[in-house]
């Protein structure tokens, strides 16, 4: 069982850690286009060579970066894409994602062209065809887009690539409006695995979120997912949502529990309303739960989901032992980026659409973040960033650290290499049980997974050097 006082210790503003830097931290007056683009093609040069990145391989040239990262997984030869389809019909009040309302579906046409401009011009980077190992559909809403404009839009990106034959297709799905046509198309183009977000089945926290969908529609669009031949479904469940109680919390478990999905997203909801677009200045901050509450829901939901089977993986994340996260995990291939955790690693992960991220190992970019700055930049024939990072020597061995930490639950250095502050900053946890370190290595224990943000901030010498003036962050828990 979670000890609540650790819980209350430790639940501090901080990174959900799907890059490192974070982007307030990013330089942006170090960041160029060009830069951009040599790092790009060097790093999809360097996946299609097979060669390893002194970044993570062991040494910056000088012998002193320490170990390789412990799952060299990175993939030969491939690439990941994520796409942003950010139109939704309706606003979901706790959405904190970049995204665009409108009932017009005239939207979805020139939105497409732009991306296959877009991609067109990537494309003309690469010195080889490139191999698509992932491709994930984020949002948004995906499926505001016809089944038949999605299938322009993938086959328009997938012409002219090579796919993995390991791939991992995946898409976000809402469940009022995935339909079967939806699932059959993007089955047929290779996806096999879906997310469908359900946050919680209380009408009246559903009332207060704008976002009204029964159990039937849930159950409904699962069981026709699984029907059509999808390997993995994945639900979201949100706790600390307006009015939201501990029995509300209970109900959500046992209806996922019903369904049975392959693989829980169980996190917490991350109130940021300073966050321009986030709709969530609506709320009355009194309808929230308690902090105490909120614990509550955190350690019911965690205790129920590993009662029922369900194995803790990373960060807010369950899956069934079946799942090809789980097998990640335990084979050491797990990774985590700006899609979250993934069961395959790729060096180069492009991002395409408004506000997508994108990350060369070396380097993230990241798009302009509204449809029209979006359109001017590609119907220009310049890509749509606008601003980005080039990563230090600094930056991309803390990197290492952080990832390894959130996959493998643990990371190690040369035995000449020294952290002494970092150590220093997480000699509480240790004491506390969370962690274990030894001369050259830190294992996450088992009373510690819950706390691997907390972890993970001890490394981050940009957060520790410059202390927000404002918050930037929801709560660890």
């Amino acid at each position: 069982m979670i000890d609540t006082a650790l819980i209350q210790k430790y639940n501090v503003p901080g990174p959900r850690y799907t890059s490192y830097p974070t982007v307030p931290y990013w330089n942006e007056a170090g960041f160029s286009v060009p830069q951009w683009i040599s790092g790009l093609r060097q790093s999809f040069e360097e996946s299609n060579r097979g060669t390893r990145l002194p970044a993570r391989a062991g040494s910056d040239g000088n012998g002193s970066f320490g170990q390789a990262r412990l799952n060299e997984s990175f993939g030969q030869e491939d690439i990941s894409l994520y796409i942003h389809l950010p139109f939704c019909e309706s606003l979901c009040t706790f959405c904190a994602c970049n995204k665009r309302i409108t009932t017009q579906h005239s939207v979805e046409v020139p939105y497409i062209e732009a991306l296959l401009k877009e991609w067109d011009m990537h494309r003309h980077f690469f010195p080889e065809k490139p191999v698509i190992r992932e491709i994930h559909l984020g949002g948004g809403t995906p499926t505001f887009f016809s089944p038949t404009h999605l299938k322009k839009l993938l086959d328009g990106i997938l012409s002219g690539c090579t796919v993995h034959p390991e791939r991992e297709f995946s898409f976000e799905g809402h469940p009022n409006n995935t339909g079967t046509e939806h699932l059959q198309t993007l089955y047929n183009l290779g996806f096999r695995r879906v997310s469908f977000g359900v946050q919680d089945y209380n009408e009246k926290v559903q009332k207060a979120i704008h976002r009204i969908q029964p159990f039937e529609n849930v159950k409904k669009v699962t069981e026709a997912a699984r029907k059509t031949g999808y390997e993995s479904v994945s639900h979201d469940l949100v706790f600390g949502l307006p009015f939201q109680t501990l029995a509300d919390v209970r109900k959500n478990i046992a209806h996922t529990l019903e369904l049975r999905p392959n693989r829980i997203a169980f996190y917490s909801y991350a109130h940021v309303p300073w966050i321009k677009g986030a709709g969530q200045r609506g709320f009355n901050e009194n309808d929230l739960p308690s902090g105490t509450l909120k614990l509550e829901f955190y350690k019911t939901g965690k205790a129920l989901l590993e009662q029922a089977g369900y194995v803790e993986i990373g960060m807010d994340h369950f899956s069934l032992p079946s799942d090809r996260l789980y097998q990640a995990m335990l084979n050491k291939k797990i990774h985590r980026n700006f899609m979250g955790y993934t069961s395959s690693a790729t060096q180069v992960m492009i991002g395409l659409g408004v506000s997508a991220i994108s990350d060369s190992w070396y380097a993230f970019a990241q798009n302009e973040k509204t449809v029209e700055g979006y359109y001017q930049k590609i119907n220009s024939g310049a890509l749509a960033i606008a601003k980005g990072h080039i990563l230090t020597t600094e930056d991309l061995k803390v990197r290492r650290h952080i990832l390894n930490l959130m996959c493998l639950l643990e990371t190690e250095w040369m035995p000449e290499e020294r952290f002494p502050e970092t150590t220093e900053r997480l000699k509480p946890l240790e004491d506390d049980g969370l962690i274990t370190i030894t001369e050259n290595k830190i294992i996450v224990n088992t009373k510690g997974r819950s706390f691997l943000r907390n972890i993970c901030m001890a490394f981050d010498l940009r957060l520790i050097a410059k202390e927000p003036d404002t918050r930037l962050f929801s709560m660890t828990v």
